[in-house]
């Protein structure tokens, strides 16, 4: 399978050359970076590390999604509709690792999916992903004396939060409770903010040195505490995960699907 990698200058990108050359199956088409970048006319295995492959980073998307299968992103959401645009025009597989959207982001990232395959989750990661389906059961299990809160800590060059990974996660507690996150989410607290609301899900959000990522989602009741936690260690658990997604979407007709589709949790 041709695969683009967009941002393939950055920390992800350069992971996900890296980990491509390491998987069967795949292979790097092209690599894009934003007109301007240093990285431009830079050999992307070089830069990831790995060697010389002979694909050069270009500023030109347009051309590098020709006679390509597919396209791996994690930039940011500018970006991210621009190349969402392009795939759907070359009838691509998008596959969407890119946090911080807004909802008329991803308004424009479902008329896309009429025209294209997209993949998009605030977790690659295949953990990161069943916690979420754990997180739905237990919040469907337990009743409102369960308060949920949700603590994600990241590195300190991170600039959006709640992580992606959180909301999704926030999202997954919420359908467990059958409830909207929009209406119950707790975003902040500072000052004298008065007593919990029963019912709503907190946020909290830590930033610092090079912290991959971390998150936990506590089920506070009287007396006694559920926490799942997934910790993430290297970059490369969401390379992976961006590359079996891939796999999965090559043969799939256009549509807007998530790593719940892709690995199979639908039912879990």
């Amino acid at each position: 399978m041709k695969l683009v990698v967009v941002g393939a200058g950055g920390r992800m990108g350069r992971m996900l050359v890296k980990i491509m050359s390491e998987t069967p199956g795949v292979t790097l088409h092209g690599a894009v970076e934003m007109a301007g970048s240093v990285h431009i006319g830079a050999d992307a295995g070089q830069l990831a590390g790995i060697g010389e492959n002979g694909v050069k980073i270009t500023s030109d998307a347009l051309s590098s999604f020709l006679n390509a299968d597919g396209v791996l992103d994690f930039t940011v959401p500018a970006a991210t509709l621009e190349f969402a645009a392009l795939a759907a025009q070359a009838r691509i597989a998008h596959i969407i690792g890119t946090t911080g959207m807004t909802e008329q982001d991803l308004d424009a990232l479902a008329a896309a999916a009429r025209h294209a395959v997209i993949v998009r989750s605030g977790n690659m990661s295949f953990g990161m992903n069943l916690l979420a389906v754990l997180v739905k059961r237990v919040a469907q299990a337990l009743g409102e004396d369960f308060d949920i809160e949700i603590l994600e800590a990241h590195h300190r060059m991170k600039v959006d939060a709640p992580s992606g990974a959180a909301l999704m996660l926030g999202e997954a507690a919420a359908q467990g409770r059958g409830i909207s996150l929009k209406e119950r989410a707790s975003r902040g607290r500072d000052g004298i903010t008065g007593a919990r609301k029963p019912g709503d899900i907190g946020f909290a959000s830590l930033r610092g040195g090079s912290i991959i990522g971390d998150h936990s989602v506590i089920f506070a009741g009287d007396s006694e505490r559920i926490e799942l936690t997934h910790k993430a260690d290297d970059r490369a658990v969401f390379a992976r995960g961006a590359l079996k997604a891939a796999l999965w979407a090559r043969d799939k007709k256009p549509g807007l699907y998530s790593m719940v589709d892709v690995l199979g949790l639908q039912d879990f």
